[in-house]
């Protein structure tokens, strides 16, 4: 059984993250130079904070998992999987791995996530683990702006 570990992202994953962690075709999209703010904000230690989390198995980086806190114990996350091990079937085993860290270090009520509208695969899996649809909203990155789908997780 292949068992993910959480802990906080150091500054060397954040680099390797951010600068060579490449993905194929659209989902370039989540390349993080590809948002100068958003690479901003992961590399930069200051403004990290403590909301962002390594996940390895066998001492392997394989992730990152966000965890901010919003309002009335709900939980907002995000997630990125390495991108050579993205699209082999392993996407459950990740977010529930996450989902379950989120409940035993946080205690949420909910927990909510963003995904782009035409990251279908995303959304497909998210809907498998039990997460629903609750609103579409624009937003600006990657130097246009895309329609995001908000979705929640009850716990």
């Amino acid at each position: 059984m292949m068992t993910y570990t959480f802990e906080m992202m150091t500054q060397e994953q954040a680099m390797d993250i951010a600068y060579k962690w490449h993905y194929d075709g659209d989902y370039s999209f989540y390349d993080m130079e590809a948002d100068k703010e958003d690479l901003e904000e992961f590399v930069d230690p200051k403004k990290r904070g403590d909301t962002m989390y390594s996940v390895t198995m066998y001492n392997e980086l394989v992730g990152f998992f966000s965890v901010y806190k919003g309002e009335d114990s709900t939980f907002d996350i995000g997630l990125g999987m390495r991108p050579d091990l993205t699209g082999k079937g392993e996407g459950v085993k990740f977010l529930n791995a996450g989902i379950a860290f989120v409940k035993s270090e946080f205690k949420p009520k909910k927990i909510t996530l963003s995904v782009a509208t035409f990251n279908q695969r995303a959304i497909k899996l998210y809907r498998k683990v039990g997460f629903i649809e609750t609103t579409t909203f624009m937003q600006d990155t990657n130097g246009s702006t895309f329609e995001f789908l908000k979705m929640e997780y009850e716990c």
